[in-house]
């Protein structure tokens, strides 16, 4: 997802101007050419378990953000609305 430049400014999201502005419109995230280099060198199996990894720090660390936010919600409903977020309300 692309997010306009007005919301990567936006305050609160600790996104400095200056580092907004010198994004390209187009794309968030470029590699690293020797990042893409040691990316291109793994096996898809490696590749998968690192993105299948990254996928479940994220899920943590929603569920971490929402517990914390709202300690009066038991783990099931701090597990649900993980999902609802990672799946952008699909679930």
């Amino acid at each position: 997802m692309i997010l306009p430049r007005r919301v990567l400014c936006a305050p609160g999201l600790g996104y400095h101007k200056a580092m907004a502005a010198s994004l390209d419109d187009l794309r968030i995230e470029v590699v690293d050419d020797d990042m893409a280099r040691v990316l291109r060198a793994k096996t898809g199996a490696e590749r998968l378990k690192i993105a299948s990894d990254m996928f479940a720090s994220a899920r943590r660390m929603i569920a971490s953000h929402l517990a914390a936010e709202h300690p009066d919600w038991d783990e099931e409903g701090v597990q649900r609305e993980t999902s609802r977020r990672i799946s952008h309300g699909a679930v």
